[in-house]
């Protein structure tokens, strides 16, 4: 069985995307979520080995989103996902417990290379 993930974006196209990229190379997406607080509720019932979290997102964005997933399960594997590759952003995800970035739009190998390195 492949690794089970969790696919957080507030646009359902880069939901998809990042689906049938993983999906194409085994992991299983075991949930998808479209804000921040659904991102939280989803990790705690679906318990998967990576989440992949886009920064701006409605009602929570995805470095606070990325704190509280943390707070509750310091060994949780965070990918951030974002069109803003600002310098400052990228340091605050990591700060705030993301294990590695991938600016979009990106190429899935990009994406499986980043995967593959936070799942160790």
């Amino acid at each position: 069985m492949g690794h089970r993930v969790l696919v957080c974006d507030d646009a359902i196209f880069m939901r998809t995307m990042i689906s049938d990229i993983l999906s194409g190379a085994g992991y299983e997406v075991v949930g998808e979520a479209e804000s921040g607080v659904q991102a939280i509720e989803r990790y705690r019932a679906l318990k998967p080995d990576l989440v992949t979290m886009d920064i701006v997102m409605p009602d929570m964005g995805g470095i606070d989103a990325v704190r509280e997933i943390v707070k509750q399960d310091p060994g949780a594997k965070v990918l951030m996902c974002s069109a803003m590759g600002q310098q400052a952003l990228v340091v605050e995800a990591i700060q705030a417990g993301a294990k590695d970035f991938v600016v979009k739009p990106f190429q899935p190998s990009r994406v499986l290379e980043a995967v593959q390195r936070v799942l160790g």
